[in-house]
């Protein structure tokens, strides 16, 4: 593709990044989870472009970011009592809904699907531009198919610089994991993909199954389902259970003797357990909306410090866990060992 000089725009730059988006062009620009690469979601050849600079495979569909209820009631065709009471406690923030679309919403958006995914952003840049703007942003993460998510403008720019316009620089994001992605289009309300809303919190109000979703089953139903995603250049392996630790010393040995450079993923209090080994701290033990915030800063920090494997120690599954080992397994693509 035409090689272009992307421009980092400053928050109070919204109104330029919204000219180029009413333009048809693609920017990316913060939410509160990670970066996204938005266009008009309602104009298919801006849309296209967003696939065409990510990589990303047609048949994956794009959440679209609106400005509140109201901008969704005019994309979807029926609203559950029991959806519009987790949109009243859960908006802006991290929860996608997958509700029945009409007409107005492109097949690109919703890779043919009669749903579409819906959310609203909680970061006052994408409001801003959300509200600068005479429609809603399709926007998947901002970055290249396959790669972390981006949680910073320098991310981005490491994966799209000369690919897209500009970035719209709001700083660090917050969550750092993707939004939850709930279909309301079944009952009980099915999860997607975990993130920053937990399951927990979700069944406090409604009916919600967590089912797993495998590659080639049906058409993915949101972002995230049915292709690697989240992975560095790094080899990740996923170990758990209570000889992790050995484990992970057991491996870096067999993997340096092979000449390859080796890291630990693991919590700050574990680290004198790898003396010699390349750390990287997820942050004091347990503090698991600390791991989400600097999940893919970490993954990508593997590969700026040129390792070929990466053993992380695998966390629990309640609450903000579920999201963040769900994107370590993906990261993973399967090297997953338990002790």
């Amino acid at each position: 593709m035409e090689e272009l000089k992307t421009k980092l725009l400053q928050p109070e730059e919204v109104g330029r990044a919204a000219e180029l988006l009413a333009q048809g062009e693609v920017v990316a620009f913060p939410t509160e989870t990670v970066y996204g690469l938005g266009a008009n979601a309602l104009d298919p050849e801006a849309v296209a472009k967003i696939f065409a600079a990510k990589g990303r495979p047609q048949d994956n569909p794009l959440i679209v970011h609106c400005t509140g209820i109201g901008q969704v009631e005019e994309l979807v065709r029926d609203i559950p009592p029991a959806a519009r009471l987790l949109m009243e406690r859960f908006w802006p923030g991290p929860l996608t809904l997958v509700l029945p679309k009409r007409e107005v919403v492109p097949e690109v958006v919703t890779a043919g699907l009669d749903t579409v995914a819906v959310r609203v952003p909680d970061h006052p840049v994408a409001l801003r531009l959300l509200q600068a703007v005479s429609f809603p942003l399709a926007a998947p993460s901002a970055n290249l198919s396959g790669k972390p998510s981006p949680t910073r403008a320098e991310h981005v720019l490491q994966d799209l610089g000369g690919r897209i316009p500009a970035i719209l620089d709001g700083g660090e994001t917050g969550w750092g994991v993707e939004s939850t992605v709930l279909d309301c289009t079944t009952w009980p309300f099915r999860l997607l993909r975990p993130g920053g809303v937990t399951l927990e919190q979700l069944q406090e109000l409604v009916e919600v199954v967590s089912r797993a979703q495998h590659a080639g089953e049906e058409p993915p139903r949101s972002p995230g389902m049915k292709y690697a995603h989240y992975a560095p250049e790094a080899e990740v392996f996923l170990v758990s259970g209570p000889g992790a630790a050995g484990k992970i010393l057991e491996l870096s040995e067999a993997f340096e003797e092979k000449g390859l450079k080796v890291g630990v993923m693991t919590w700050a209090e574990r680290a004198v357990l790898y003396p010699g080994l390349t750390v990287l701290s997820m942050g004091h033990e347990g503090d698991l909306p600390g791991l989400a915030n600097k999940l893919y800063h970490l993954l990508r920090r593997a590969d700026e410090l040129g390792l070929k494997v990466l053993l992380v120690e695998a966390v629990g599954e309640e609450h903000l866990g579920l999201a963040i080992m769900n994107r370590l397994r993906k990261a993973a693509k399967g090297r997953e060992i338990s002790t």
